[in-house]
């Protein structure tokens, strides 16, 4: 539901907010747009970005720098180039947008409501404008200013959602609970809208004192969307509020009981698995939300966490900076902002993120986990190891510490480590292993596989199979691994072709069936299943590769040498790199090499593609904690 409104959000002349986010805001001046437009011979050129924006000496150099570095997600360096634009050109309205945008994004509250200030009068940014004033005012308890400012009559469903359920929290701070629960009544929309209703009324109920209601609204935020529905976050939030009021009010078995459904939903979500503690030792856990100020802030943290996905960041990091301002130490906003710098691989931010969460907050340890992924991506190794495993020394019966220490040694191709530090994790499980723990055994599996020592491997790709049957990944890496050897033939190509029923939209799985039968010597079919694994993963260089040898070997030779100088355009891995180039100058040997149990000499073995963990609907977390490369590519 929430994709299809995205996407209605996009095309819609009512975007709002979002328009300004990804460009398509109020056409710029024809001045701006002429000192903007390069030459024409140098149109498909990328303009280089330089060091010190006070040395750009025209306003079009400034304004094509910084639309670059923001296409580049460095919207540090895009300050300052439109900083410097405007500098230039200090009436242009267009620039002070994007500049006010980009110092929002970029937690600089202060400097963006300067010139939302300045903007105010603009109607062509009117609602980002109004937002950030409304926040300004909710920080101030200024509650009449905030209805004023956000009362919207639009046609555009987002806007509404969001101004209603401001509005209401703003009612709630002047003391006014049942008028702030009528204002909620009153907000009407498609059926996504109930869960926010139900949570943020229930939550309001609650800071005014009325149990009854409270229990009623966020019980049917329960009911109405069991199994999360289309906004997870909000489904666990409500979880937690209505078993802490539960607890609060003395009916501890009851407060139990909903903590289990949330549990049903997401085993091992750290703040519930903390509230259930609490409750368990006798304590009333305080609410989250107390304040209009922590009302408002919940507001846009649930609507970005149910926008958050690839082509949102812009918007959903505008309502996550700007829930920051009105509750400055929340875990879960900050977990979900450190998640959106890894995203723009903007590490060192990440972690800074991540170094702020509370000590004493649930979330920390998922922050440290990431911290130290992140300490990889920066390339330092091995201060990323000795972090996550102090982790794991500090709490060996973690296994998200083995999966993301394990993920660092994966990407370093350090697999000795790898399935050492498995089997530790195995060896802590022990008897006690349930479907939560699959994935140590999967990734214990792609460690001694990557060892060649396929009798440890094996067994392991079982267990984890044994434990979540139907598992997508595994049933893919298992299969592949099975033709690829050419052992257990027919049982292979069933689990992945079980795999690609399951996930017919992974580019991924779908290229594993596709390499299946080229390993078959079955090329059309080939053909088929990687062109259809092209299209759903274009810029994935394992693919495209795939796609040219099967070319060749049905005889498009012209395409299969176009899809080899593709893959090479697209980064593939350094080993890699020869084997392509060597295909593009001589092709492939008339007579196929069959399939054998080293992968066959002259077309070298590739493992088995696996989706990206960050896009895996299968796992049940509600952030994005350190999954993001748990599956070795």
């Amino acid at each position: 539901m929430l994709k299809g409104w995205i996407e209605r959000l996009a095309g819609s002349a009512a975007i709002g907010v979002i328009a300004a986010l990804v460009g398509v805001s109020a056409p710029m001046s024809a001045s701006a747009q002429e000192a903007a437009a390069p030459p024409a011979e140098a149109a498909e050129e990328t303009p280089a970005i330089p060091l010190d924006a006070e040395s750009i000496g025209s306003f079009a150099g400034a304004f094509l720098a910084a639309r670059t570095a923001d296409v580049d997600r460095d919207t540090a360096s895009a300050i300052g180039f439109y900083a410097r634009a405007l500098a230039f050109d200090p009436s242009n309205n267009e620039i002070k947008q994007r500049l006010m945008l980009a110092h929002i994004a970029e937690g600089e509250f202060e400097d963006g409501l300067v010139l939302a200030e300045e903007l105010k009068d603009d109607a062509s940014i009117e609602r980002a404008t109004d937002l950030i004033r409304a926040v300004e005012a909710l920080r101030n308890r200024e509650f009449n200013t905030v209805e004023t400012l956000l009362d919207y009559d639009g046609v555009n469903e987002l806007d509404r959602l969001l101004s209603g359920l401001l509005r209401s929290w703003a009612r709630l701070g002047q003391g006014e609970t049942d008028e702030a629960l009528t204002m909620i009544d009153e907000l009407q929309g498609p059926e996504w809208y109930g869960i926010f209703l139900n949570f943020h009324g229930g939550s309001i109920a609650a800071a005014g004192g009325n149990v009854a209601e409270a229990r009623s609204r966020l019980n049917a935020a329960i009911t109405d969307q069991a199994g999360g529905g289309a906004a997870p976050d909000t489904y666990m939030r409500a979880v937690m509020a209505l078993a802490a009021l539960e607890a609060r009010e003395g009916n501890q078995q009851a407060a139990l009981d909903v903590i289990s459904t949330g549990e049903t939903f997401s085993p091992d979500y750290a703040p519930l698995t903390a509230l259930r503690q609490s409750i368990e030792a006798g304590e009333n856990p305080p609410s989250d939300i107390d304040t209009a100020q922590d009302g408002a802030a919940s507001v846009l943290h649930t609507i970005a966490a149910a926008l958050n996905r690839e082509g949102a960041e812009e918007i959903v990091t505008l309502y996550l900076q700007l829930a920051r301002v009105l509750d400055a130490g929340n875990a879960a906003t900050l977990i979900l902002l450190g998640g959106l710098a890894e995203n723009m691989e903007r590490s060192e931010q990440a972690i800074a993120i991540y170094e702020s969460i509370p000590e004493d907050s649930p979330m920390r340890r998922i922050a440290e986990l990431q911290l130290g992924l992140n300490l990889a991506d920066l390339g330092r190794t091995d201060e990323a190891k000795a972090y996550l495993q102090s982790l794991i020394e500090a709490d060996p019966n973690d296994m998200r510490s083995y999966l993301a220490y394990g993920s660092v040694l994966s990407s370093a191709e350090q697999y000795d480590e790898m399935a050492a530090n498995y089997d530790r994790a195995a060896e802590v499980i022990g008897d006690d292993a349930d479907r939560r723990h699959w994935n140590i055994f999967f990734q214990r599996g792609i460690a001694y596989e990557r060892l060649k020592e396929w009798e440890q491997a094996e067994p392991n790709f079982l267990k984890s199979l044994e434990l979540f049957p139907n598992q997508p990944q595994v049933l893919n890496y298992l299969g592949y691994s099975w033709v690829d050897m050419n052992m257990n033939l027919d049982e292979g190509m069933e689990m992945i072709e079980q795999a690609v029923a399951l996930r017919p939209n992974d580019g991924y799985i779908v290229d594993s069936l596709g390499w299946a039968h080229y390993r078959l010597g079955d090329y059309e079919a080939a053909v088929q299943e990687l062109e259809r694994a092209v299209e759903l993963r274009p810029a994935d260089a394992t693919i495209n590769d795939h796609l040219g040898d099967a070319y060749w070997r049905v005889g498009r030779r012209l395409e299969a040498v176009f899809q080899w100088n593709r893959a090479l355009t697209l980064e593939p891995e350094d080993d890699q790199i020869p084997l392509i180039q060597a295909k593009i100058e001589d092709g492939l040997d008339d007579t196929p090499p069959p399939a054998t149990a080293n992968g066959g000499p002259e077309e070298s073995r590739t493992p088995p593609a696996v989706a990206d963990p960050d896009e895996r609907s299968d796992l049940p977390e509600l952030h994005r904690t350190f999954t993001r490369d748990v599956v070795a590519r």
